[in-house]
């Protein structure tokens, strides 16, 4: 009898032992396994909340297929004490083991809100968006020109929001003057700016901001990407240029930013002042005369002057030979990689064509030409617009 009994024991406890093992295994594929979300959502979790409130979150909106095997595996995976607050992105058929990882990991958000810092030429507009998480892209719910207009409500909202987003975006052609006035008038920003960095220093680019970092910090961000920039680009350059270090490169690349925002533009342009170099003639170029004028500080906004054209500056290419002295705006990397690599054309002489692009030409007569054809699309404006 006691052996019956013994060994009925060990059956049940054997079935026992061998139903919990395949509990667990199934309980690690569904953690493991393709999640039920259908449709990425954003998830928002709050400061102070734990995995039980976001497991049930999770599994009300139908991201997740239990509960309990999310906190299971939270606590199997020793993440359950690490839940970071912010918002999420939870794509389409997350994972269980997926979704633990995102909101216990690095703890900056991954959508929801952000503040975008636009800084160009003209003006540095601010942009409150949100991430649509069906199309992972931004929508504009609010816009405004910093030191120009109030800032909005949703603007003041966000910023008060410790799961915001932050980001300043510097345009190509932007000078160093330019970057440093904007980054002091972002109030998320903290420190001062004993210097303004060397022209053409900066990279033109997309850069992640926290609240509370320095200014200096950032710009010193900018200035190691250009120098990287450079180094890359200097070491790809074509052989028998006209140009003899990274600086000469650095100063044609800014001019050449200048001179066009049409991207199949650029080898061309590059071509030109190329060729103007190799054969000794003056670059003649008006944003050397701007930035004889302003010094990078404001947009001169007006036409150049005839005494302007004539006065003697450093950066006065209708008067100097060869480069200026330093760069006249921050080049980007399409700009930087046309000094160096320009098409291979006979062009000396180009102009504005009416349609945002500009009229090359080989020769005086043909540029002469093109120049006519200029001057009457110009007349053609005014006459409608008066």
């Amino acid at each position: 009898m006691w052996r019956a009994l013994a060994s009925n024991a060990l059956t049940i406890l054997v079935v026992g032992l061998f139903l919990i093992g395949g509990l667990i295994l199934w309980g690690q594929s569904q953690y493991k396994a393709e999640g039920p979300l259908e449709t990425a959502m954003c998830l928002q979790v709050k400061s102070g909340s734990n995995m039980t409130r976001v497991s049930q979150q999770l599994a009300d909106e139908g991201a997740i297929s239990s509960a309990m095997i999310f906190r299971m595996g939270a606590d199997y995976t020793d993440k359950a004490q690490q839940l970071k607050a912010g918002s999420f992105l939870v794509r389409e058929g997350a994972s269980m083991a997926q979704i633990i990882d995102d909101i216990t990991s690095s703890g900056a958000s991954t959508c929801g809100s952000e503040i975008e810092y636009r800084v160009g030429v003209t003006r540095v507009q601010t942009r409150v968006r949100e991430l649509n998480p069906a199309t992972l892209e931004f929508v504009e719910i609010a816009s405004f020109e910093a030191g120009e207009e109030e800032a909005p409500a949703e603007y003041v909202e966000k910023r008060q929001d410790s799961d915001t987003r932050y980001r300043v975006s510097v345009a190509e052609g932007v000078t160093s003057w330019k970057v440093v006035e904007a980054l002091k008038g972002i109030d998320a920003l903290t420190g001062e700016v004993s210097e303004i960095p060397a022209e053409g220093m900066l990279a033109p680019d997309s850069y992640e901001l926290a609240p509370g970092d320095d200014r200096a910090a950032v710009l010193q961000d900018m200035q190691a990407k250009q120098q990287l920039r450079i180094n890359a680009v200097w070491e790809s350059r074509q052989n028998d240029l006209p140009i003899s270090s990274p600086e000469e490169m650095l100063i044609l690349a800014s001019i050449i930013e200048k001179e066009t925002g049409v991207p199949h533009e650029r080898g061309q342009v590059a071509s030109v002042f190329v060729n103007r170099l190799e054969k000794g003639m003056k670059l003649q170029t008006d944003p050397t005369v701007i930035y004889g004028v302003t010094k990078g500080q404001g947009v001169l906004g007006r036409g150049l002057r005839r005494s302007e054209l004539r006065r003697a500056t450093p950066w006065n290419t209708y008067v100097i030979d060869g480069l200026p002295p330093t760069p006249i705006a921050n080049p980007g990397l399409a700009s930087l990689e046309a000094a160096v690599a320009p098409e291979d054309t006979d062009y000396v002489f180009f102009v504005a064509d009416g349609t945002g692009g500009h009229a090359f030409a080989e020769t005086l007569d043909e540029h002469n030409r093109n120049v006519a054809k200029w001057r009457e699309i110009e007349a053609e404006r005014n006459s409608s617009s008066n």
